[in-house]
């Protein structure tokens, strides 16, 4: 919601499908709030706004704003997928919190049923909730919500379940009843009930889900050229959990995608960067892999880089109410596959729920860059194409290694780095990336420098080892 969408609110009221309170510590009403949201066609809630709607502020701080998360998830069932996010207009602070259509009907806020009736909040009665699950039975059941053939004794990959729970208490966006208990985790995450895994589950906490789902496996192919046909000169396959996923494939960009050099303001030094923004590239990952549909054997998720093009296309059509123009002004999320992107945003790879085409705009943008396509078919799937800066010629792809001699990168930056290998030894580069909220060549740089200064190195195989801090 941006600054003039919230003063377009001010303006209009409360409504359906809008609520005004004056601060974030109304935890209980808020919560009924949301409820009744989830079980409509969705909202806002501002906070920050007096009873005669003039902007008061909400100066809540970032713990109170985690605790306020972690109370929302706790409290309502099924679990939701619910932003909450801090703006500023005319100067003072307000906490905008942002609620999708759900997508699980119907929700209960602490064991009570609430709709929203015009601009007043009730609580449902016998004959409207039963009317909600009779139409959830007739409705076909989503495929991430089916039970997997998985055995949770054999094919679960407790690595996973663990990474997880470190994730879920870095973000600070949701409190796990017994985080050294496998299967509650799996519970609080939503991907498992009466024992057995669903499919969701089985996707994101197994070891080799494409065992039974061969549509879950990334294709990713880079081109010697940017004709249509042409031979590639790298092909990989990756399989296992979504997250293993996601990081084998953004490696592969990273490696493959070819850099520029640029001069920046102020500055002497040719510095070298990607020529697709990184941050925009995991958006982009992020989204196919949450929006996609799983439904098909034959679907799946591809990447195809050329010299000059990016192109990540996934199975499925856009969801039904997402246009071409809804993923430029980014509108209340519309999601496929709600338990697997629930997941993701409590550990913190999803940031702004409906956000992700917004920022891959905007990073675009930021760097020069032409606009990117998004095309959509629902006989072939969505196809979104970044371009690299035009009448430029890309020069070698990056190494698949890491040069011997890199330029000194900022204290602060490693700093930061050596602080969360040493809190999580077991990071991957790429999770280092995400955490330190750097790009993947600065922490490649840093983690070199280290390495070099003798005060890092890496213990046992490329996968399933872990970082050694040596002196500091």
């Amino acid at each position: 919601m941006s600054p003039q969408e919230i003063r377009e609110s001010l303006n209009l009221g409360e409504g359906p499908a809008l609520e005004f309170k004056s601060s974030l510590r109304a935890k209980e009403a808020i919560g009924k709030v949301i409820c009744g949201f989830l079980n409509g066609t969705g909202g806002y809630i501002i906070c920050g706004v007096s009873d005669r709607e003039k902007i008061i502020g909400s100066n809540e701080s970032n713990a109170l704003i985690a605790e306020f998360e972690n109370f929302i998830h706790a409290s309502i069932r099924p679990g939701a997928l619910v932003d909450v996010q801090r703006q500023e207009l005319e100067g003072k602070k307000v906490i905008i919190i942002e609620v999708p259509e759900g997508s699980d009907p119907p929700y209960a806020f602490e064991h009570i049923h609430y709709i929203r009736v015009e601009e007043r909040l009730a609580v449902m009665d016998a004959s409207e909730i039963r009317e909600i699950v009779l139409r959830a039975q007739i409705e076909p059941e989503r495929w991430e919500r089916r039970f997997s053939t998985a055995d949770m004794g054999e094919d679960l990959e407790l690595a996973e379940i663990e990474k997880a729970v470190r994730d879920v208490e870095s973000a600070k966006r949701a409190f796990l009843r017994d985080s050294a208990n496998p299967a509650v985790v799996l519970q609080d995450f939503d991907v498992s009930k009466y024992g057995r895994l669903t499919h969701a589950g089985d996707v994101l906490f197994t070891k080799r889900p494409s065992a039974r789902h061969p549509q879950v496996r990334i294709r990713a192919m880079r081109y010697n050229s940017d004709k249509a046909g042409s031979k590639f000169d790298d092909m990989k396959s990756f399989e296992g959990p979504l997250r293993t996923l996601f990081e084998d494939a953004y490696n592969f960009i990273v490696r493959n995608t070819p850099t520029r050099s640029v001069f920046r303001e102020g500055k002497v030094q040719r510095m070298d960067t990607p020529c697709f923004p990184e941050s925009a590239v995991r958006e982009a990952l992020v989204n196919a892999l949450v929006h996609r549909d799983y439904t098909s054997p034959a679907g799946g998720v591809a990447i195809h880089i050329y010299p000059n093009r990016l192109e990540i296309w996934n199975s499925g059509a856009l969801p039904e109410g997402v246009t071409d123009e809804s993923l430029r002004q980014g509108q209340i999320s519309v999601l496929r596959n709600p338990d697997i992107a629930h997941v993701l945003y409590l550990r913190g790879y999803m940031e702004k729920a409906g956000r992700g085409s917004v920022l891959i705009l905007q990073e675009c943008e930021r760097c020069g860059l032409p606009e990117p396509q998004w095309e959509s078919d629902p006989n072939v799937g969505v196809t979104l194409t970044l371009f690299s800066a035009p009448n430029e010629t890309p020069p070698k792809t990056l190494p698949k290694t890491l040069p011997k001699t890199l330029p000194k990168t900022s204290k602060k930056t490693v700093d930061k780095v050596l602080n969360a290998l040493e809190a999580d030894p077991s990071l991957t580069l790429t999770e280092v990336s995400l955490k330190v909220g750097k790009s993947l060549s600065a922490i490649k740089r840093a983690v070199a420098q280290l390495t070099r200064e003798g005060n890092l190195r890496y213990v046992g195989p490329s996968k399933g080892g872990h970082w050694e801090i040596l002196k500091q």
